[in-house]
């Protein structure tokens, strides 16, 4: 039985109650595009109750100039608003039903949607026609299908069309995908208005310091198998070993937060590490013209995690076989690696190339084409290390730094566009 009223045409079927929850993260993933927008912007929220988390987070991210829309769940939703001051009351309306909202920037769905993969079809669609031209429809579905009907399963399939981005929130009861669709093309200068986006692939730990969720995952399955071996082989010390290594390798997937610069023309490393070559090259598989590279070599001991370098819009994104050389050595340039290409404000090619190593072989990237990145922005890692390269248009960029200087992610300026 869906939470909402189903007798309205208009009213898309979202979560069952006492079912599915939306707790702080995932509200915050929900409503991170909404944060992270310097605006000015509209917002469509549909479905929201006056105690909904994604309401909260919402309202927060409000900026003067804002307009929010919030279809109501109940009628409790405008004596709620009323109460939070003028500010709001300005910038925030409150409707009954959708055909009363107007197109957004940003439509965001309060509760998951479940039923079947033809009601999650039906729901896409009719929100999708109050998505503004470039904007996004930012939904969730459950992320165990048993529990959505097949909701789940649908929402895959037309992410896998529409979609600029996906994130898994574990920490949720039960666990929700939230997915980014656009339906229509975006300039690349948006990019250019946006802080870096909330993921809650970057947990937490202490202060200013996270952990992306491979670490967890990688020290989740170490002391998996301490367990495992303490409990099938008490009197053995084998237990020990993995143990140990929990600590090590968690470390290797610290992810922590960064000071990004704020100048327009500054062009930030995309990773931690030592550069190893600046170099002018020609690679005709970006563009037609002379590249200024800059890579980056990373240790087992440096940051894994990669930034963007510059504000732009993904516009190709793919990976090329090769061999798994030292990243040290020349040979390194026929390495496996994948190619994130970004289309600055003012159309020019940069790109990054995430490079596996003698040790790293694997590599993540969780921006897929038609993606934006806010400069600094977290957008994949190299496992254990390995090597990063910068391309930037040579006629326009200026290196700041030289063979052997120390650089770290998301805070050095490496380079400069005029």
């Amino acid at each position: 039985m869906s939470q909402y009223p189903t007798d309205r045409p208009d009213t898309p079927a979202l979560g069952p109650l006492g079912q599915i929850r939306i707790g702080d993260r995932a509200a915050r993933t929900l409503t991170t595009e909404l944060a992270r927008h310097a605006g000015p912007k509209t917002a469509l929220l549909v479905g929201a109750t006056a105690d909904s988390l994604v309401l909260a987070e919402a309202l927060d991210a409000l900026l003067p100039g804002d307009r929010l829309t919030v279809v109501a769940a109940d009628a409790t939703v405008a004596g709620h608003l009323a109460t939070l001051g003028s500010f709001l009351a300005e910038r925030v309306k409150v409707v009954d039903e959708l055909a009363a909202a107007e197109s957004a920037d940003l439509v965001i769905v309060a509760e998951p949607v479940v039923g079947s993969g033809e009601e999650a079809r039906n729901t896409v669609e009719q929100l999708s026609k109050y998505v503004a031209e470039g904007g996004l429809l930012i939904i969730a579905a459950v992320a165990l299908p048993g529990l959505s009907g097949g909701a789940t399963d649908e929402l895959d399939r037309i992410a896998a069309r529409q979609g600029v981005g996906s994130d898994l929130v574990l920490r949720n009861t039960p666990p929700v995908r939230v997915h980014r669709l656009r339906f229509t093309d975006v300039d690349a200068s948006v990019a250019a208005k946006l802080s870096p986006a909330f993921r809650p692939s970057s947990v937490p730990l202490f202060g200013t310091m996270n952990i992306d969720s491979n670490g967890v995952a990688a020290a989740g399955i170490a002391l998996g198998a301490a367990a495992f071996l303490k409990a099938t082989r008490p009197k053995s010390k084998a237990w020990v070993l993995p143990a140990l290594l929990a600590g090590p390798v968690a470390a290797f997937f610290r992810d922590p937060e960064r000071d990004i610069p704020a100048d327009p023309t500054a062009v930030v490393a995309a990773a931690d590490g030592k550069v190893l070559s600046v170099e002018h090259i020609y690679d005709e598989r970006f563009a037609d013209e002379e590249f200024l590279r800059i890579a980056v070599f990373l240790s087992v001991l440096d940051v894994h995690v990669n930034r963007a370098p510059v504000a732009g819009k993904v516009v190709d994104y793919f990976v090329e076989d090769g061999g798994y050389a030292n990243a040290m050595k020349p040979e390194a340039e026929h390495n496996v690696a994948a190619y994130t290409v970004l289309e600055t404000p003012d159309r020019s090619r940069v790109v990054v190339a995430q490079r596996t190593g003698l040790i790293a072989r694997r590599i993540v990237q969780r921006a897929p084409i038609g993606a934006l990145l806010a400069k600094g922005e977290r957008f994949g890692l190299i496992r254990f290390g390995s090597r990063t390269d910068v391309y930037l248009p040579a006629d326009k960029a200026e290196a700041l730094v030289a063979p052997g200087d120390r650089v770290v992610g998301g805070s050095t300026v490496i380079a400069r566009l005029r």
